[in-house]
């Protein structure tokens, strides 16, 4: 059964940092394309950043040179460093992991940015 367990959310204040960590169990991440997602309340799932089987990250715009995505193989864990927050970044951030034909989710954490 594959889960994956977001944590490092919180609260920060507009300029801040936060890392966000996804353990994957029941699959082996490194062999699959990794994601990270947020929805801010009223708005849909956005796409924040992805790391394939290699190192090659893509990014949304609006994230750029502020995240970085990363993963730690030997952990079975993909990371989301966020610096530079700002209020708009507020949002539940997930962390997802595609094996076709499944998509699998994790259960989210919320990242508030707020003075």
């Amino acid at each position: 059964q594959v889960q994956l367990v977001e944590s490092g959310g919180g609260l920060v204040q507009p300029g801040g940092s936060l890392r966000l960590s996804c353990a994957a169990s029941g699959i082996i991440a490194r062999l699959y394309t990794m994601a990270w997602y947020r929805q801010a309340p009223g708005r849909q799932r956005e796409l924040v950043a992805t790391i394939a089987n290699g190192t090659n990250t893509v990014y949304a715009d609006s994230v750029k040179g502020r995240f970085s995505i990363s993963r730690d193989n030997a952990k079975n864990t993909v990371y989301l460093q966020m610096n530079s927050l700002k209020p708009e970044d507020t949002a539940v951030y997930y962390c997802n992991i595609v094996r076709r034909p499944y998509t699998y989710w994790g259960q989210g954490t919320q990242v508030t940015v707020s003075s």
